[in-house]
């Protein structure tokens, strides 16, 4: 096992009817900021609830966070965060206004340009680059990105999307309340698995370091995935299968399966470009690209690959290459069954237009990726040739 450390302070509050404990948490004289997506929230009344039991506390809104947060757009919140004198954020929605809103509360306080943060790719932003920065929690409406118990982000600029994170960015808390997803669209629900699921093999498979207690728990994940996953497009207010879902999507990326092993996310840098060049969901891109990856990268991710086959897929016969094939076939299946189309021509992308997203990685610096740093711009050529 890899050294490491591990810290989260979140605090989660799951279950049905938990709304009330925002009272409980959110400071009593906080001036408070609601962020939010693009209005379900309000035409639900979900905004309305959060406003009443926030009680006297005064309180402003800013709604149209996209699904890809912009910038630009998240530069006007913190415009209002300092107009305004807010010291509380409470965030309402999935892993986009969450991010966001991470993003809000290191750039309204940050000491230099706040593009800077999005400069700074995976080093953490530290307390030395900020004046302050602004608590938050969240309320949970779109099981996906375990944003809700970590502290990164991904935000979109220009021509591209970008990761940040730091330690001053965790929720200090997030509500979890399943029943608050119950009205997303199929397709949505279907992305959140697929996103849940290429969290936990980004950090699973990757190459041996004798992790016994983080693999078991990424199989875990996995396991549970396959089991739920087409229950959860099918039966929407199903509160069991939502709530695995729910707990799934926070524990595959809040900092425990990934504690002392290597970890890959090439699958997620990749689809950052098909998002941003083509307008894909996210889940959508990496439902396309980790099957052409496992198979791309084989050789290099053997011995992980074999356990996921055996462990996860529970494929017993055939030789050690037979079982591997079996498993990546298995994992496409998988994301088909749940209505997501895994070929770049199935939404059109044709084998011109490769070179246009191997350009884009390498101008935004995705020119070495994986678990062992080997993972270069043919390698990407090849993945996407893979998924054609």
């Amino acid at each position: 096992m890899l050294n490491f450390e591990l810290y989260n302070p979140t605090r989660i509050i799951f279950g049905k009817d938990r709304l009330d404990s925002i009272d409980k948490y959110v400071p009593a004289n906080a001036v408070v900021l609601i962020t939010y997506g693009g209005g379900s929230a309000v035409k639900s009344g979900l905004i309305a609830k959060v406003k009443t039991i926030l009680g006297k506390r005064k309180v402003f809104e800013f709604g149209g966070i996209e699904p890809n947060p912009r910038y630009t757009t998240l530069m006007k919140a913190a415009e209002i965060v300092k107009k305004d004198k807010i010291d509380f954020i409470l965030a309402v929605g999935g892993g986009s206004v969450i991010d966001g809103t991470k993003f809000i509360c290191l750039a309204s306080y940050f000491k230099g340009e706040a593009l800077d943060i999005l400069k700074a790719g995976f080093r953490p932003i530290t307390p030395a680059e900020v004046e302050k920065v602004l608590p938050f929690a969240s309320v949970l409406t779109l099981p996906a990105t375990g944003s809700e118990m970590n502290s990164g982000g991904v935000v979109s600029y220009e021509h591209g999307k970008f990761p940040f994170k730091s330690d001053m960015t965790f929720p200090v808390f997030s509500i979890l309340d399943p029943s608050l997803s119950f009205t997303l669209p199929e397709k949505q629900v279907a992305n959140g698995v697929v996103d849940t699921f290429v969290h936990t093999t980004e950090q699973y498979l990757t190459f041996p370091v004798d992790a016994r207690l983080q693999d078991r728990m990424a199989e875990g994940i996995l396991q549970t995935l396959v089991e739920i996953g087409k229950t959860n497009v099918a039966e929407p207010e199903n509160f069991d299968a939502r709530a695995n879902l729910y707990w799934n999507a926070t524990m595959a990326l809040n900092g425990f399966i990934g504690a002392g092993v290597p970890q890959d996310w090439a699958t997620h840098m990749m689809g950052h470009e098909l998002t941003h060049l083509f307008g894909l969901d996210h889940g959508q891109s990496l439902a396309i690209l980790l099957p052409a990856l496992l198979e791309v990268r084989r050789k290099k991710k053997h011995a992980k690959l074999l356990q996921y086959a055996e462990r996860v897929w529970k494929i017993t016969s055939g030789s050690e290459d037979e079982k591997i094939s079996l498993a990546i076939i298995k994992t496409r299946e998988f994301f088909e069954s749940l209505g997501l189309k895994t070929r770049l021509s199935d939404y059109g992308i044709k084998p011109g237009q490769l070179e246009t997203i191997v350009g884009a990685l390498k101008s935004h610096g995705m020119l070495v990726l994986g678990e062992a740093g080997d993972h270069d711009l043919e390698t990407s050529r090849e993945i996407l040739k893979k998924a054609l």
